[in-house]
């Protein structure tokens, strides 16, 4: 077999079912099962797109503390920071950016995380993500 080893589509569908439904055991008990917390489904969909998507902060700190690729990217080439933003998931927003989410990704329409935020209305985004970046300078300032 060629080094990737295709992981059951239905489990993969699983979860990602269990990110967007906020259930944080069946995602823990599909991981331990052997589904890679990576996984994708056809659309290039991860669970952390899920999560972000519809703002289950708890679920995307569990998918960031087992090093799941923070910039993946579906087909689409949206990252899971491009759907918190356009859903309007503050926390998550906020939690992707100081994990290290890229705000300079672009997506099939040319659209960064921020202008999904701003051709959606949402300006309490744009200001969360001016926020946290002021925040990780002043960090950063500290630190040298």
């Amino acid at each position: 077999m060629g080094g990737l080893t295709m992981v059951d589509a239905e489990k993969v569908e699983d979860l990602l079912e269990a990110a967007r439904y906020d259930d944080i055991d069946d995602l823990r008990s599909l991981s331990s099962n052997g589904v890679p917390l990576d996984s994708r489904d056809s659309q290039g969909r991860t669970a952390l797109h899920m999560a972000a998507a519809n703002g289950h902060l708890a679920i995307v700190e569990y998918l960031l503390s087992q090093g799941v690729d923070i910039n993946a990217l579906n087909e689409e080439n949206n990252a899971p920071l491009h759907w918190a933003c356009l859903n309007g998931h503050i926390e998550v927003v906020k939690r992707l950016i100081l994990a290290g989410a890229s705000l300079s990704l672009l997506n099939r329409y040319e659209r960064t995380p921020m202008d999904e935020a701003l051709s959606g209305g949402k300006m309490e985004i744009r200001d969360a993500i001016n926020t946290t970046l002021a925040q990780m300078e002043l960090e950063n300032a500290n630190v040298s």
